[in-house]
């Protein structure tokens, strides 16, 4: 069995509203082995991306601490963690967030000009991995949203990263579309033994992971497979 890739150990989170403090996350501690596909699922305002962010060394926690690869994310400088992030994480959000002035290659090629790796052959060819090789020239405007987040998704790739981070990837889309999304999005990461974690709200969705984890109250409950190292 792969050992643990990325490990959470109680982490605390909480937000002020007004003079309410809102605990979202409650001592969480998770382990997740490289290669597995985990998917974070649970109700509306759990909690479910701001641990996916954390996670993702993107929100640091108030408490706890996460480790990546044998690496405290938290004890490192912010420049050396938005290299870790940049070399060794992708990521594919609800919104895309793709440059409209920019084509579908260079939107793709946008990770790799940050961290001087993969090549425009590269981008190509990720680009073709999701179905896309005819649309390399094509603005975002001229793509529909299925096409787009193709598009997020073959950036998330381009450094061949070795974990995905998946915020509400099928939030925007129809559930057709969606379910196509899915699928590509898990057939990559199987097919290139990359690590992937989801955030969903669709439980039928969160059923097709490796192993589902549901937020309550600020703590996880495994939902599926085999029990996660839980608080």
């Amino acid at each position: 069995m792969p050992a643990a890739q990325l490990v959470a150990r109680d982490l605390h989170r909480s937000f002020q509203i007004g003079r309410r403090r809102i605990e979202v996350l409650r001592g969480v501690s998770l382990e997740v082995r490289q290669g597995e596909s985990v998917f974070l699922c649970g109700a509306s305002g759990a909690g479910k991306t701001t641990l996916l962010y954390t996670l993702a060394g993107l929100e640091r926690p108030e408490a706890g601490e996460v480790e990546f690869d044998g690496q405290q994310l938290y004890r490192s400088g912010e420049s050396a963690l938005a290299r870790l992030r940049n070399q060794k994480m992708g990521f594919v959000f609800q919104g895309y967030f793709l440059l409209p002035e920019l084509t579908a290659l260079e939107n793709v090629m946008l990770p790799g000009m940050i961290g001087r790796s993969a090549g425009k052959a590269a981008c190509r060819e990720s680009l073709a991995a999701v179905g896309l090789g005819d649309r390399l020239h094509h603005l975002p405007p001229e793509l529909s949203g299925g096409e787009q987040q193709r598009v997020a998704i073959a950036r998330a790739l381009t450094n061949d990263p070795e974990i995905i981070f998946a915020d509400e990837p099928t939030g925007n889309l129809d559930s057709k579309t969606g379910d196509a999304i899915m699928d590509l999005l898990l057939a990559l990461a199987r097919e290139r033994q990359k690590t992937l974690i989801v955030v969903t709200h669709d439980s039928r969705l969160a059923e097709r992971g490796d192993r589902t984890l549901r937020i309550v109250d600020g703590l996880l409950a495994t939902a599926k497979s085999e029990p996660a190292a839980v608080r």
